[in-house]
C-alpha cells in the first residue's frame, strides 16, 4: 500500500519556542534548582551556586509601553536582589516582548556577555542517515546510561566526568559540582547518557532528558584527542534517533552564537535556528 505524502514537520513559531525555553529551564531545575512561573517570564535560580547560567530569567513577555516595562524591571531587579543574584536575562529574538527589549536593557545598564542560539528539528531523518554513515569501528564502543545508582553510577561517572572536565576546560573547583550533578541525571529516568570510548577509553559524551514530548541534548563534548573524528556527531545523533525513537515531537538544545564548528554539526544533523541569536544580558555592578 502506497503510505502517501510524509505530514510536514510542525513549524517553530512563538509557542514552540516558548514550549521549548521552558522544557530547558525545567530540565537545568532537576538537580535541585528553583524554576518559578512568573506569569510573564521564567525564573531559574540556584540556591547555592553564583553562576549567571543557573540564575536568569527568559521568555520575557512584559508591557510595552515605557512605565509598565520599568516597573516590570524594577521588580525583578528586587526579584533578583532578594535571592542575591545579579539581574541576568537570557533574551530570544523576535519571541521576546517587547521587541526592542535588548536595546532597553542595555539603556539600563546591562552589558552582553555572549549570543546564544536555540536549535530545534521535529526531524529525525537526518540523524538516522548520519548514523547510518558513520558505524561504528571495532575499537569504538558506545554505552548508554539511565536511572542507575551506586557502584555502577559511580564508575558511570568518574567517565562522563572525565571527559566533561577535559572538553569544557572546566575550573577543578567545579569538579565536585559536575559529579554530583552528572549522578543526579545517572538517577534519574528522564536522563540517558551516553557515553563513547575506543579501546576502554572515554572519548566523547552526551547527555538527553526527556519529558512531555521533547528532548533536551546538553553535554555533548569530546576530548582533544578525539576532535575531528566523528564522535560528536556519533553521540548527538544517537541522542536525536534515541529521542525521537521515545514518541517525542521535538529535539532541542543550546548552542553560543559563536561555537561554528559546534553549530556547524548540529544543522547538519537537521537541528535549525528556533529565532535569531539573542544576547545573554547581566547587569553589572
Amino acid at each position: 500500500m502506497n503510505p502517501g505524502p510524509a505530514s510536514p514537520s510542525p513549524r517553530i513559531d512563538a509557542t514552540v519556542v516558548r514550549r521549548l525555553l521552558r522544557h530547558e529551564a525545567e530540565v537545568h531545575a532537576i538537580p535541585g534548582r528553583a524554576l518559578r512561573d512568573l506569569g510573564d517570564a521564567i525564573l531559574l535560580h540556584d540556591p547555592t551556586e553564583p553562576e549567571p547560567f543557573w540564575n536568569r530569567i527568559e521568555a520575557i513577555q512584559w508591557p510595552t509601553d515605557a512605565s509598565g516595562f520599568d516597573r516590570r524591571l524594577a521588580e525583578v531587579g528586587v526579584l533578583f536582589a532578594s535571592i542575591g543574584r545579579q539581574p541576568h536575562f537570557w533574551t530570544l529574538p523576535p519571541y521576546d516582548e517587547p521587541r526592542d527589549l535588548i536595546a532597553r536593557l542595555f539603556a539600563n545598564g546591562f552589558e552582553d556577555v555572549g549570543d546564544g542560539l536555540v536549535l530545534a528539528t521535529s526531524d529525525v531523518e537526518p540523524a538516522r542517515a548520519a548514523l547510518r554513515r558513520s558505524p561504528l569501528s571495532a575499537d569504538v564502543s558506545m554505552e548508554r546510561f539511565r536511572g542507575i545508582i551506586g557502584a555502577e553510577a559511580s564508575r558511570a561517572a568518574d567517565a562522563i566526568v572525565s571527559v566533561l572536565m577535559a572538553a569544557f576546560t572546566v575550573d577543578p573547583e567545579r569538579y565536585p559540582g559536575v559529579v554530583a550533578e552528572t549522578l543526579a541525571s545517572l538517577a534519574d529516568p528522564r536522563f540517558m547518557h551516553y557515553l563513547v570510548r575506543r579501546e576502554g577509553t572515554p572519548l566523547a559524551v552526551a547527555r538527553r532528558a526527556t519529558f512531555d514530548g521533547i528532548s533536551y541534548l546538553s553535554s555533548i563534548g569530546a576530548v582533544d584527542a578525539a576532535r575531528g573524528l566523528g564522535f560528536g556527531r556519533l553521540v548527538t545523533a544517537s541522542a536525536m534517533v534515541d529521542g525521537f525513537a521515545e514518541g517525542n515531537e521535538w529535539v532541542h538544545l543550546g548552542v553560543y552564537a559563536d561555537n561554528i564548528p559546534a553549530r556547524r554539526l548540529y544543522e547538519s544533523l537537521g537541528l535549525a535556528m528556533a529565532g535569531e541569536p539573542g544576547p545573554d544580558m547581566i547587569l553589572i555592578g
